[in-house]
């Protein structure tokens, strides 16, 4: 119970981060304007669709943060939205800090890993390590929490409290 609230806590910190970094990619969109039919706003237009599922996804996955399907799809739009910021901005230079908040750079924009590979740095919008030290803390989190539940007396504490296994975020 103390690791899911720990796990839950740290959540609350990356959803904060998350945010942070939603109103960092929100506030560089330029304003919509009326174009020509021959104006190409592809870019901007895929960076407002991704901003918007990012904001939606992350409404719907507060109340359950540790529920792994929230989390793939929480991990998915943030996947779109930093390809979109890639597109929208490939002049760019990416910056992505390691877990412990050390630069890392120059880095590619890179796909998010396959559930149970270790998490390779986001480029984030925003170059700022504390998103990056909140998502490799929820993660340690989650994972402590999943270990901890499937040990013998947890697992039958774990089942009549129906806590169930919770997922990263990639």
């Amino acid at each position: 119970v103390r690791l899911r609230a720990a796990a839950l806590q740290a959540y609350a910190a990356l959803d904060a981060q998350m945010v942070r970094q939603l109103d960092f990619v929100q506030a560089a969109l330029p304003a919509p304007s009326a174009g020509g039919p021959g104006d190409d706003h592809s870019a901007e237009t895929a960076l407002r669709a991704a901003s918007a599922q990012m904001s939606t996804v992350m409404g719907s996955t507060r109340p359950r943060p540790l529920d792994p399907q929230a989390m793939a799809a929480l991990g998915t739009a943030l996947g779109v939205l930093l390809m979109a910021w890639q597109r929208m901005h490939p002049d760019a230079e990416p910056i992505s800090f390691e877990p412990d908040g050390t630069l890392s750079r120059p880095a590619p924009l890179q796909e998010l890993p396959a559930s149970g590979a270790a998490a390779v740095p986001l480029v984030w919008p925003e170059p700022s390590a504390l998103a990056e030290i909140s998502r490799a803390q929820f993660n340690a989190a989650v994972i402590q929490y999943n270990h901890a539940i499937g040990q013998f007396p947890a697992v039958l504490v774990a089942w009549l409290l129906r806590m169930r296994r919770a997922a990263p975020l990639g």
